[in-house]
């Protein structure tokens, strides 16, 4: 069965963002900003972020050195622009910083429209020193964190400070500068329309929860020529409201290292995702999976498009997850295409180079494979995989974690569960799982083997109208398919009657 597809997306060729031409450019030097890396400047550069939306269409500019600030509430009309080798530094302080709807951000903006952040300068957020600080404060009683993180002994996310964090804004740009060193979550944009990122570079390895970026609830996005290094997720669409969504959204040119995952929908997954378009991909180094899709707090994620993916060095290539974490039915996932994808995985853990890497997967096991996995009475519906190719490890041991295919129940449902490519403890195929889905086509699928793996490829437990047409799959010993209570399968021909493939069993 083929996935019901229509062209969607056509808004990205022909909008654009229309930012205010700059007609008075204002420094903050002039308001009595000084550069040296110790002076706080917060009022002054404030005063010349001010003193631009007063002159419509203004332009602030950062001219070269650091300039050690706590929050800025940026404005409708402005440029604030970077000039190279300007940088806006985040203090240590954590009491220079406020919120407005959102979390506390060195950038904060909340119902504004048309304003940018240009240029090639840095905005550094000194994340690991701010969220010690953090940490030292509330042990001493100064500040206290009522959701500090004893097992972990770190401050909750939510109270450590973000870099950028824009809430209902309309008409936004970011571009050309670098965005560093985060205490929690780089750049969060909520409830946003009109929102272009493009040509930006964001480093933030310093500290835990270090998203390179979330957009949460946004429509009209476009994501583009950026390149993210981050200590948690990537790229990351988020749905905190059951009342919103991101719709019409553009991920594209992007190349991506992540110790979870580079692309991802969720966790949060409320409201949804639809009309998505994730494109020319590179990813490498990434703990978790290359592109994950998880809805479980009740949102529906449709119409999604995945291509041209090239990821590297990566845990786990595709991760697609319908769970019932929260709200007050399941969400659901369909109409999703996946294409032109290659990934390799490793056998040693990929962020090994990290200073905080992911946490350990904390059970013994061989390596996973992707996986497209529903809850009963609630199937992932008409996804297609088409050109994808993967080179596992293998070196898989029945010594290690062993679930025979006899016992195949074995494998836990776990619906509340946080979804994890690694969530359902080890699993009984090397290449694909399939559990709970309905109208999946795999064509033209081209998985590798580096070592043996006494797993078959595929496994099906619990699958509708299922086709796959050119799979090609190394020699192995046992088993490449496995069907148990699957209903509905098309295997072409050539597959049925090659020699690599003269056993498939169903159950």
């Amino acid at each position: 069965m083929k996935p019901f597809y229509k062209p969607i997306f056509i808004f990205f060729i022909t909008t654009t963002l229309v930012i205010g031409q700059s007609s008075k450019a204002v420094s903050i030097e002039q308001f009595g900003a000084i550069g040296d890396g110790k002076t706080l400047n917060t009022k002054s550069i404030q005063k010349a972020i001010d003193k631009a939306a007063s002159l419509k269409n203004g332009k602030v500019i950062f001219p070269k050195g650091n300039f050690l600030s706590g929050t800025i509430e940026l404005k409708s009309g402005v440029e604030v622009h970077f000039e190279e080798d300007a940088v806006l530094l985040g203090t240590v302080d954590p009491y220079q910083y406020r919120k407005l709807s959102g979390n506390k951000a060195l950038l904060i903006a909340d119902n504004v429209s048309s304003f940018s952040i240009t240029g090639k300068g840095t905005i550094d957020g000194q994340g690991r020193e701010l969220a010690l600080a953090l940490d030292s404060l509330h042990h001493t009683k100064a500040f206290i964190d009522p959701n500090y993180n004893y097992k972990r002994m770190r401050p909750h996310e939510f109270h450590r400070v973000e870099i950028i964090n824009f809430t209902r804004c309309k008409d936004v740009k970011v571009s050309g500068v670098t965005i560093q060193h985060g205490s929690s979550w780089v750049q969060t944009y909520e409830q946003c329309e009109n929102l272009e990122i493009d040509n930006i570079t964001v480093n933030s390895t310093d500290y835990w929860n270090n998203d390179g970026m979330d957009i949460v609830d946004c429509t009209n996005v476009r994501i583009t020529n950026s390149f993210v290094n981050a200590a948690d997720d990537g790229i990351c669409l988020k749905s905190h409201s059951p009342d919103h969504i991101n719709d019409q959204v553009l991920i594209a040119k992007c190349k991506v290292r992540s110790s979870a995952s580079a692309i991802k929908f969720g966790t949060a997954s409320h409201g949804g995702f639809t009309n998505v378009v994730v494109k020319n991909i590179e990813v490498y180094d990434t703990f978790r999976s290359a592109i994950a899709i998880e809805s479980v707090d009740g949102g529906v994620i449709e119409n999604v498009l995945v291509s041209d993916i090239n990821a590297v060095n990566t845990g786990n290539p595709i991760f697609i997850r319908l769970g019932h974490r929260s709200g007050e039915k399941p969400g659901s996932i369909k109409n999703i295409t996946l294409k032109n994808i290659t990934v390799q995985v490793p056998f040693s853990r990929p962020d090994i180079d990290y200073d905080l890497r992911g946490p350990e997967v904390n059970f013994f096991h061989n390596p996973f494979p992707s996986s497209i996995v529903g809850i009963p009475g609630h199937e992932i519906e008409n996804v297609t995989l088409e050109n994808i190719t993967v080179t596992y490890p293998g070196r898989a041991s029945k010594g290690m974690a062993y679930v025979p295919l006899s016992r195949l129940q074995q494998v836990p449902e776990k619906k509340e569960s946080y979804p994890e490519f690694s969530m359902f403890g080890e699993l009984p195929a090397w290449g694909m799982y399939v559990r709970h889905a309905k109208g999946v086509t795999f064509k033209n699928i081209n998985f590798k083997l580096e070592d043996v793996d006494f797993r078959p490829a595929f496994v099906f437990d619990n699958a509708r109208n299922i086709s796959l047409e050119g799979i090609h799959l190394p020699e192995n010993k046992t088993q490449q398919i496995y069907l148990n209570n699957t209903e509905t399968i098309a295997i072409d021909t050539d597959l049925k009657h090659s020699k690599q493939m003269d056993k498939y069993y169903i159950n």
